[in-house]
């Protein structure tokens, strides 16, 4: 061989020969390689992206008119002045004598005058490591309207710091010498949890001469007046079971996460609860401030712990029963939001996983119940689990924040401008009816919602097939008025993380997802989607690195 008038050595031909022979053969690999993503793409891909987006319309819809139905009827409610002391009976509670008593059974008045007894009441406070929100819980209790005999106050303190749990029995110690009756109750163990404690002092002897239950979390204040206002509906109406009060959250202004929180929890409270109390007269129970009829506690079987929701457990039981909930909107109780990202994640990872699993263990006992009717059974069936536990996190998390991006890579996937701004829109504006106060946030509540949405649809998935973290329960850390009164030395030690700790890869990873799609978006289609996937990246990102709700630097 020669090249350049100069014969090429043996070993230097072969090398080329070989050299050609490669790139022969990888051209050959990049075009069957090329051929076959070809035939994936249209064959596979196309048509599962196409499934997800119908599957996500489906559900968008769905979501909807769920949205726009609770929305009707709590409108509905408003127009018609339907207030629940309108709907029902409800008189004041006076003091009766013994003898008006026997004058009224010598004039057969007999059930009238017992009904103007104040019944016995239990007030039940779980409480787990409690520093900074057990003094006021138990004096807004001690200082509830009620007369002295016929009030019974429960602290199930399941505190495992000895310091703590002194702290908790002087106070209720000091109470007691002011001459309340409460008692303060403890377990040698944690099992169940919550429903665990609720379970166990309903055993307690002196439970049995009453005839009701108040039950407050530890960050819970009721005011003075709420067995006076709150307890007519029970005695007056026997065929209520559970009478539900609003929460009013006391430290919605510390940050802009919990502003955004105070606008989901009005919502759920002002449109679900109010909604459901007056189409079904079921809601579910939100585990405090609220009073249970123990009759109906005890017909529905009682407190269990086999999810993390035992109040809605319980409540699903006792509708199933045949009891009938009731919400009072007007009658509010003071509470905290949790104020820290890693307290809400823990809190909406509970929240979202156990009503799925709920829903996975009590499936057959609703569709073969016989105590009520079809219209109960769909009505906690599609609207209670379905659309307002399962749907709605799902299709949060897969429309927005997967599907849509991820159609911006294929141009054959069609999304409807209806499904990606006016159901969006149109759910949005109803969600902000609940907090008007706070419809400048609106846009900060999406992309807020969209992120959590991850931990949310996760939890769901985990609760359906039961598996990993099922019945994992992390009590919600409350802050209480530490940021007010605690040195900042004190405050450290509570809030502060590990640098490491900060970071949450799970947001990471799809905040740098979303940003990849808005970049070809914005650089290769015509959809203009980048315009609201690079916000919602962003937004990912921040919550990855820690960057939102109450934290205290180092140094």
């Amino acid at each position: 061989m020669f090249q350049g008038g100069q014969r090429m050595p043996l070993q230097a031909a072969s090398i080329v020969e070989a050299l050609e022979l490669l790139l022969s053969s990888t051209a050959s690999a990049r075009a069957l390689i090329g051929r076959g993503w070809g035939w994936m793409r249209s064959s596979v891909v196309v048509p599962v992206v196409r499934a997800a987006v119908l599957l996500c319309l489906v559900m968008s819809i769905m979501m909807l008119v769920e949205k726009l139905s609770m929305g009707v009827i709590s409108l509905f409610v408003k127009l018609a002045r339907r207030s629940p002391d309108r709907v029902h009976r409800w008189q004041p509670l006076t003091l009766v004598s013994a003898a008006d008593e026997e004058m009224g059974m010598e004039n057969g008045n007999h059930q009238q005058h017992q009904s103007s007894f104040f019944p016995m009441v239990l007030v039940q406070i779980p409480m787990y490591n409690e520093k900074e929100v057990y003094q006021k819980s138990i004096g807004a209790a001690c200082d509830l309207v009620w007369p002295s005999d016929r009030i019974i106050i429960q602290i199930l303190d399941d505190s495992t710091d000895p310091f703590i749990k002194d702290l908790v029995k002087t106070e209720c110690e000091r109470w007691h010498k002011m001459g309340k009756s409460i008692k303060y109750e403890t377990r040698n163990n944690r099992h169940g949890y919550k429903a665990g404690a609720l379970k166990e002092g309903m055993k307690l002897s002196y439970v049995r001469s009453c005839e009701f239950v108040a039950i407050f979390d530890a960050d819970f204040q009721p005011s003075s007046d709420f067995l006076m206002r709150a307890m007519p509906f029970l005695v007056h109406n026997p065929d209520v079971g559970l009478v539900q009060a609003r929460w009013r959250f006391v430290n919605a202004n510390e940050c802009l996460m919990t502003r955004v929180q105070e606008m989901s929890m009005d919502y759920h409270f002002k449109v679900e609860q109010e909604s459901g109390s007056s189409a079904a007269a079921f809601f579910g129970f939100n585990g405090t401030a609220g009073i249970w009829r123990i009759m109906a506690l005890n017909d529905a079987g009682g407190w269990k712990e086999r999810t993390t929701v035992e109040d809605m457990d319980l409540a699903v039981r006792a509708s199933l029963g045949g009891w009938k909930f009731l919400y009072v909107g007007n009658i509010q109780v003071k509470s905290e939001l949790p104020s820290t990202f890693k307290a809400y994640r823990y809190q909406q990872h509970r929240w979202a996983c156990g009503p799925a699993n709920l829903f996975r263990k009590m499936l057959t006992d609703i569709v073969h119940s016989k105590k009520v009717s079809f219209w109960r059974k769909f009505h906690v069936l599609y609207n209670f689990f379905i659309a307002r536990r399962i749907i709605s996190h799902c299709v949060t998390f897969f429309s927005y924040c997967v599907v849509i991006p991820l159609s911006v890579f294929f141009e054959e996937v069609e999304v409807p401008i209806w499904a990606v701004f006016y159901v969006p829109t149109i759910i949005t504006l109803l969600n902000s009816v609940g907090t008007p106060s706070s419809f400048h946030l609106i846009v900060v509540w999406v992309l807020f919602e969209n992120v959590v949405s991850l931990h949310r649809c996760k939890a769901v998935f985990i609760g359906l097939l039961e598996v990993g973290s099922v019945n994992e329960w992390v009590v919600t850390e409350k802050l209480g008025d530490m940021l007010k009164t605690e040195p900042t030395v004190n405050i450290r030690s509570k809030v502060q993380m590990k640098l490491w700790d900060r970071f949450h890869f799970w947001e990471l990873g799809i905040g740098l997802y979303l940003f990849v799609c808005a970049c070809y978006d914005y650089s290769y289609c015509k959809d203009r989607y980048y315009l609201y996937i690079f916000p919602q990246s962003i937004s990912f990102f921040i919550m990855g690195f820690g960057y939102v709700g109450t934290f205290v630097q180092n140094g």
